[in-house]
């Protein structure tokens, strides 16, 4: 079930791409959105069990989460909040992007396997956050003119790699998914701060973003109180 529904989400991105893919106000939207509910889900979820179940040294998994989105971002560019204008060849997706995006879905893939098959407000963060991304890598590929069959094997794999991600967490010692959830607790800081504190040139007060922020933490803090 939970494999299924991390796939649905990555192809309900790019269905709403296909459709409104000229509209990027949508994408920034949606990113935003998907910003206040990251972050609620970190701070009111994910937070308070790393810091039961971890050692008094987890906050440095945390840290390392920070550093290792740093590192992804170097090859994705800020694909995850909505950068997506890269001097290469349009026609060619860019290698290191899929790189980066898989890692990043990867790793957030890894602390499903704990949860089993439970619609947690861990998977339903996972959830929102892989609407834009897949909108964004829809709009890129339409954009581009990509070969169609390639764009399918891109979107794919991107598709596969949270479940990847937790079928191989299977295989590993129980005691170390805490600090993959540390890590990834770290990786949703660095993305939701980026886009929440990113502001125009004119560095106006953004209402419209305020407000789909708070509606992500509105979002998030109903999950936590009816998990």
């Amino acid at each position: 079930m939970v494999y299924i529904l991390l796939i649905l989400s990555v192809f309900a991105g790019i269905a709403l791409s296909y459709f409104f893919g000229k509209q990027k106000q949508i994408a920034q939207l949606l990113l935003v959105l998907s910003s206040g509910v990251l972050l609620g889900i970190t701070v009111l979820e994910i937070f308070p069990e790393i810091f039961q179940r971890g050692s008094s040294h987890i906050g440095i998994w945390i840290l390392a989460g920070v550093l290792l989105q740093l590192v992804l971002e170097s090859l994705t560019k800020g694909f995850e909040h909505g950068h997506f204008h890269h001097k290469d060849d349009k026609k060619i997706f860019p290698f290191a992007l899929l790189v980066g995006l898989f890692i990043h879905a990867f790793f957030e893939g890894i602390p499903l396997h704990e949860m089993g098959n439970s619609i947690t407000p861990y998977l339903e963060g996972i959830l929102v956050h892989n609407i834009p991304i897949s909108f964004v890598m829809g709009v890129f590929l339409l954009q581009s003119h990509f070969n169609k069959k390639m764009g399918v094997v891109i979107i794919l794999l991107f598709a596969l790699a949270s479940p990847l991600g937790m079928w191989l967490a299977e295989f590993l010692n129980p005691d170390y998914q805490i600090y993959f959830l540390a890590i990834v607790s770290g990786i949703f800081l660095h993305i939701s701060s980026v886009i929440i504190f990113e502001n125009d040139k004119s560095h106006k007060l953004d209402l419209k973003k305020i407000f789909f922020v708070l509606l992500g933490i509105g979002i998030a803090y109903t999950a936590h109180i009816l998990h």
